[in-house]
């Protein structure tokens, strides 16, 4: 196995290089940089909108958008630097079935006056229900916080659920300033509204208000999980035509699926139908006409090929349900805890386990619930009196087994669970609730644009997986990247704050070298999230404005001094605001019960795709 090391001080990163790892494609004509530098380690997957390439950074697997020669040079040579990446902690989540006396987005069933003949879908009435989406994407500059990147266009698929409303993947309409969906057959673009959006499971939710686009529209029914080898076609606009376009295949694989989009792990379909560039959104369909799922990414290798992949029914109503009771997504929850599988018998009789089940607890998230309930050293063998097996999986239909995760994943945020554990030899159950993760280091920013503070030209903006990309890990630092791969958040909100440039003037002489440096305390005090310090500055009555960077760097400015500078420098690098909307709201502290003396650097990365074992795993 091919390993590159970087070490620093007693701690140590491996990228591993012999394995594909995620990568993004949207259909973009013109582009910022991606976020697919974050995902390796895993399979390659790119999603499906048109007009983009991509290339990888591993030999064995690629995909390339539709840049120009120059935009792919530039990107390839940003990606050779290499990449310490890591990827949220997958927890699946999954969902519950469709009420039908209840009125509802999502539909499981469809009339038998409705149903099509095997071999002629190419011709059903029912394709008049999927959509083309053209989206204009405005992405923020996370370097330059306050000023947004160059505009680019993509198409992708979508189709129609009923109750005005419309699917699509949410990663075709990232950072969409507007949506516009066109039907088959028409030749005009109606303007879309974006409901909703789920990041983990990659599903976005429209509407459209305009009633001429729903004359003589028919929704589409959802089926049932198919099952391996049933016949599956899916349906969308891909790069090759204008026209809607339809591949035919069978179910390969059924099982937890890593989402690239979301860096979370969800179950998926893995099919063998032709998925391309512009499919994703788009639906795919079982023998009888109904829609199994939604296409959103492939598998992209020089050692396979026809791997694609779906998310099915199950996710998709999980979506929707969560949509229809809180009025807004709130995302899949996780327990918050790694484990370790007991295959090893000499193991299970040290922990007192008498039979061959149950998974090992090595770490609990601080702000994970579970962190107040479960201990170092637990073996869980049942979740909600479903046994867990010593391999960490649990039934999964009649003769098949599927990852832990999965019973995680058909919770909703705020729900309790029961969870059977033996400690110390002895049988207990104790219950928790579980919610969504807490990332010290985003993947994606609530609201788009990234907060920032500017204080005499020194510019402070949390850290994120976009930021990192867009600075290069050879300029962010290894110390950050090692926060960013292996800490863990203490507390709800807690935020790594990094001055990320200086914009030189005579105020700041001498720090013009600096950026990309954790700022740890202003004037003494720890700084827990980007809003404490904007708070600790403003309410500041002393001369001098201390901040305490890693390393024991300090940087003093006269408080005066600065506040005259201030507006000068925004004027002079024209900059509209000193701070990021959010930053003006009242100021609200957070708790910090689990919060030590500074970040410790555990053994374990947070993620799933880093951790290079498959006897771990996060739950």
């Amino acid at each position: 196995m091919a390993m590159a090391g970087i070490s620093c001080s007693s701690f140590s990163i491996k990228t591993r290089t012999d394995k594909p790892y995620y990568s993004f494609s949207t259909t973009k004509t013109s582009s910022p940089s991606s976020l697919s530098s974050h995902f390796p380690n895993i399979k390659t997957f790119c999603y499906s909108n048109s007009k983009k390439t991509f290339h990888s950074k591993s030999k064995s697997s690629s995909f390339s958008y539709g840049k120009s020669r120059e935009e792919v040079s530039k990107k390839k040579t940003k990606d050779e630097k290499g990449d310490l990446s890591r990827s949220q902690s997958a927890v699946i989540k999954s969902v519950g079935t469709q009420k039908k006396e209840k009125k509802s987005l999502f539909y499981d069933s469809k009339s038998k006056d409705s149903e099509v003949e095997p071999g002629n879908l190419q011709v059903a009435a029912f394709l008049n229900a999927v959509v083309k989406v053209y989206c204009t994407h405005t992405a923020p500059d996370y370097s330059l916080p306050w000023q947004k990147q160059r505009q680019y266009t993509s198409t992708g698929s979508a189709f129609l659920i009923g109750d005005g409303k419309l699917l699509t993947n949410a990663h075709c309409v990232e950072h969409g300033t507007q949506v516009k969906v066109k039907r088959r057959g028409d030749d005009t673009k109606y303007v879309a509204k974006v409901l909703a959006k789920g990041v983990e499971c990659d599903i976005a939710l429209l509407s459209v208000e305009s009633e001429e686009f729903w004359k003589g529209a028919e929704p589409l029914h959802f089926g049932r999980l198919p099952c391996l080898q049933d016949a599956v076609t899916v349906v969308g606009y891909p790069l090759g035509g204008d026209t809607i376009s339809v591949t035919k295949g069978v179910v390969s694989r059924i099982e937890v699926t890593s989402y690239a989009h979301g860096a979370s792990e969800l179950l998926g379909i893995q099919i063998d139908a032709a998925v391309n560039p512009g499919n994703s959104g788009g639906p795919a369909f079982n023998d009888q006409g109904e829609c199994i799922g939604v296409a959103f990414q492939v598998y992209r290798s020089d050692d396979a090929e026809n791997i694609g992949y779906v998310i099915p029914t199950t996710v998709v109503s999980h979506f929707l349900d969560d949509y229809e009771k809180n009025g807004k997504y709130t995302g899949f929850p996780c327990l918050g805890v790694l484990l370790q599988k007991l295959e090893n018998p000499a193991l299970r009789t040290c922990l007192k386990v008498q039979s061959n089940e149950g998974v090992l607890v090595r770490k609990i998230e601080p702000t994970a619930d579970a962190y107040n309930v479960l201990k170092e050293g637990d073996v869980i063998v049942s979740f909600d009196d479903v046994s867990v097996g010593s391999e960490g999986t649990v039934p999964f239909r009649s003769t098949e087994r599927i990852a832990f995760r999965y019973l995680i994943s058909q919770k909703f945020a705020g729900d309790t669970v029961e969870i059977g554990i033996i400690r110390q030899g002895a049988f207990m159950k104790v219950q928790t609730v579980v919610n969504p993760r807490v990332h010290l280091v985003p993947y994606h920013i609530e609201g788009g644009q990234p907060s920032y503070l500017i204080i005499a030209g020194l510019v402070f903006t949390p850290l994120s997986e976009p930021l990192i990309d867009e600075e290069c890990e050879d300029t962010i630092g290894l110390k950050l990247l090692a926060k960013a791969r292996y800490s863990s958040a203490k507390f709800k909100g807690e935020q790594i704050v990094v001055l990320s440039q200086v914009l030189a003037n005579e105020v700041n002489i001498g720090y013009e070298d600096m950026g990309n440096q954790q700022v740890l305390k202003f004037n003494g005090t720890r700084v827990k999230n980007i809003s404490h310090l904007s708070h600790l500055v403003d309410s500041c009555q002393d001369k001098y404005l201390v901040f305490e960077f890693e390393d024991n760097f300090v940087a003093v400015l006269d408080r005066e001094a600065a506040t005259i500078a201030s507006p000068c420098i925004l004027k002079d690098y024209g900059i509209p605001s000193e701070r990021s909307s959010d930053l003006l709201e009242p100021y609200v502290d957070q708790p910090e019960e689990n919060w030590g003396t500074d970040h410790d650097l555990g053994d374990t990365p947070n993620s799933n795709s880093e951790l290079g074992f498959d006897g771990l795993l996060w739950a």
